[in-house]
């Protein structure tokens, strides 16, 4: 029987860590596009780059670990039941869960793994990565900005531009909304950022274009005042130092957001958003334990040793999951069904699923 177990463990261990490894791969490869045109395009200096790489990481493996558990127990189980293994293993009179039990197992230390990485890792790197990005945004404000949507970056000023090339931009609006009266505009043809890093201060040059100027009589109306050359101070001092960074979020350990939860219901206002994301930190973190139990009944009874058909099959079952997820959870923030409960939704779905299924392959 331990010859068993361990026989079917090691293969599963094997096939697990492939998994890993390139799932990750493929995952930092579609981000490696962006790395680059940030380095080779944007002039953003390596060591600021190796951070945003490095702290884009640790994010990855809420997904591709549990994925790749799904795959391991697909690709492994598959591979012995389509060999009649299976067989040879029930007609020696032995009950299968005894052999899959070892899978249960890693499922869940797994999952209690995924807890503590959920709960403290993932939002340090998170907010870690949120204060790099602000460094980069004042070293070189245009490797922070997208082209062709809004940009609300910046205190007091909504920015749309057309097209970046290395610093320069090209076609810029510039929006200042003011209370209680009309918003200013800031038009221009090309424009340039030029910053101070030790003062944390961003100046944007702007060329060929036109401004909206209060009038001295009347603040409310304006004139256009155009111009050759006009300079805009965007000070970014404030958003840059560490400790007025305010935290979204995601970038709360578990305990910080039980702290705001419980300090939004003493102020009498729902916390349903803050209390799905605690909980949905937990739900997924057991997806590897429902994965697992999902995946060998599957495995199992489809019988099939080709890889592409059993990854086919795990990312199908992923893919369920992950969407269930995300209605469960637009149904809690709705305030359908208790944010509580709509987080373990796709669990309890799946889970019911796989113990069905586990008895079923058990009884034969």
């Amino acid at each position: 029987m331990k010859i068993l177990r361990n026989y079917v463990l090691d293969e599963f261990v094997s096939v697990l860590l492939l998994s890993v490894l390139l799932l990750t791969f493929m995952m930092i490869l579609g981000n490696l596009i962006k790395i680059t045109d940030l380095v080779i395009n944007k002039g953003v200096d390596l060591l600021s780059v190796g951070k945003l790489f490095l702290y884009m990481i640790p994010d990855l493996f809420i997904y591709t670990l549990p994925i790749s558990v799904l795959s391991a127990v697909m690709l492994s189980l598959g591979r012995l039941s389509h060999d009649n293994e299976i067989v040879a293993i029930r007609s020696g009179g032995i009950n299968l869960l005894k052999i899959i039990f070892p899978l249960f197992t890693v499922g869940i230390i797994l999952s209690l793994l995924l807890i503590i990485f959920n709960t403290r890792v993932i939002p340090y790197v998170h907010y870690a990565r949120r204060k790099a990005l602000v460094e980069v945004g004042v070293k070189n404000p245009a490797a922070a900005l997208e082209p062709g949507v809004f940009i609300n970056s910046f205190d007091k000023y909504v920015l749309f531009i057309y097209e970046i090339k290395d610093n320069q931009m090209f076609n810029i609006r510039i929006y200042q909304p003011t209370e209680g009266g009309p918003t200013r505009t800031i038009v221009a043809k090309r424009g340039e950022f030029i910053t101070d890093p030790a003062k944390k201060i961003v100046r944007l040059k702007l060329i060929d274009g036109a401004a909206d100027e209060p009038d001295a009589n009347n603040p409310k109306n304006f004139y256009k005042l155009h111009f050759k050359t006009n300079f805009l101070t965007l000070n970014l001092a404030e958003k840059s130092r560490d400790q007025e960074i305010e935290k979204k979020p995601k970038d709360m350990t578990l305990a910080e957001l039980n702290k705001e939860i419980t300090k939004m219901k003493t102020q009498k206002i729902d916390p349903g958003p803050l209390i799905a994301e605690a909980t949905k930190r937990i739900s997924l973190a057991f997806s590897c334990m429902i994965f697992v139990l999902i995946g060998c009944p599957l495995a199992i009874i489809t019988r099939r040793r080709e890889r592409s058909i059993n990854f086919a099959i795990a990312f199908i079952i992923a893919g369920i999951y992950y969407l269930l997820l995300l209605g469960s959870e637009a149904m809690g923030l709705q305030g359908i069904i208790n944010p509580r409960l709509s987080m373990w939704l796709p669990n309890i779905v799946l889970g019911a699923a796989g113990i069905i299924l586990s008895l079923k392959i058990c009884a034969y």
